[in-house]
C-alpha cells in the first residue's frame, strides 16, 4: 500500500479507519465495510494509540 500503514493481513490502511471515525460512522460500520479486519485489530490499534498519545503527553 505505499508505505501506509495497514491492519495486519489486510489491504486496509488505518488511515480508512480515522476517516470512518471522522465522518461520525461507528466502528460497526467500518468493519462491515471491511470484512477483512477484525474487531479486536481495531480495538488493539486504538488502544496502542491511546498509549502513544498518553506517553507523549508526559
Amino acid at each position: 500500500m505505499g508505505g501506509s500503514p495497514v491492519f495486519a493481513e489486510t489491504r486496509v490502511p488505518v488511515q480508512t479507519l480515522f476517516e470512518y471515525l471522522e465522518a461520525g460512522e461507528t466502528i460497526e460500520d467500518f468493519l462491515e465495510g471491511f470484512p477483512t479486519v477484525s474487531r479486536e485489530q481495531v480495538i488493539a490499534f486504538l488502544e496502542e494509540a491511546k498509549t502513544r498519545m498518553l506517553v507523549e503527553a508526559q
